[in-house]
């Protein structure tokens, strides 16, 4: 295996590729599921693919756009897609979760429409948007990943201790002073981020499973935040690395793997935190 990753370029960029999603999907990850958004994930990645179907019909209908890299798509309209979620949270005040439903729904339904546009040997590349692939990371995807990843590790370092008091208790923050509207955009922004550059490895439909799995393996066993945040990075780059070598064996999609694998992480925490439980109960009769 080592042998393959020295010796083949399409490797090494879905390798570091990889490593790099496996850290910052489930960092995010943690406070998606703290401030119970875990559906927001599965509304951008409906936006990002409708980005992804636009990139692809641009090539095909225009010369000029030929050599142009559909991930960028998918980048701008992930960004879009936060954008008027924030936006619609403030129209929906009483009701904000409305609007994480309303752009998956705009989203899938311009992915649906521009795909249907595409034309029949274009189709076949969505497949490897859609599950996951590892031979389909470019060295350009890869600067593009760490890059975008620099940038998100960055802000969320910057704004850490105000996303952590907004994530557990909204109102003390808005009392303390603190800029909510501001840090909830930082924060949306750097999940369209995290997604759009994660579905070259695990695939459009499947992201969100990567950044919720990891921490809803982490918070059973944990004990603090810091453990859960700790444990969520262990348990995605373990889901990523071991889905990657599984799926370049056994010629799977990578992304369908990675899934699979973090859900029998999730399956082993659950085990355990009942086994530690049980054990607990027997030493206080005894």
């Amino acid at each position: 295996m080592l042998d393959s990753i020295f010796r083949y370029e399409f490797l090494q960029n879905s390798f570091l590729t990889g490593m790099i999603i496996g850290v910052i999907a489930p960092l995010l990850g943690v406070f998606i599921v703290i401030r119970k958004q875990a559906l927001i994930a599965d509304a951008l990645s409906h936006v990002t693919l409708a980005g992804i179907s636009g990139g692809i019909l641009l090539q095909s209908f225009l010369p000029s756009f030929a050599g142009f890299n559909p991930l960028y798509g998918g980048l701008i309209f992930s960004i879009g897609g936060a954008l008027l979620i924030e936006k619609l949270r403030s129209f929906y005040k009483h009701y904000e979760e409305l609007a994480i439903p309303i752009i998956m729904s705009l989203g899938m339904g311009l992915a649906v429409v521009m795909i249907s546009l595409t034309s029949g040997t274009n189709v076949d590349r969505f497949v490897g948007y859609l599950f996951g692939s590892i031979s389909a990371v470019s060295r350009e995807d890869l600067y593009v990943v760490i890059g975008i990843s620099l940038f998100v590790l960055v802000l969320i370092f910057l704004i850490f201790k105000e996303l952590f008091a907004l994530s557990f208790d909204e109102d003390y923050g808005k009392a303390q002073g603190l800029p909510v509207k501001y840090i909830h955009f930082a924060f949306i922004l750097t999940v369209a981020l995290t997604i759009a550059i994660s579905m070259r490895i695990v695939g459009i439909l499947l992201v969100s499973s990567l950044i919720t799995l990891p921490v809803a393996a982490s918070i059973r066993i944990a004990k603090s935040f810091k453990q859960s945040v700790i444990f969520s990075v262990i348990f995605g780059e373990i889901s990523v690395i071991g889905g990657l070598i599984i799926a370049f064996y056994l010629d799977l999609a990578p992304g369908g793997t990675i899934v699979i694998l973090a859900s029998f992480i999730l399956l082993f925490t659950i085990l355990i935190n009942k086994f530690q439980r049980k054990r607990s109960v027997f030493t206080k009769k005894g």
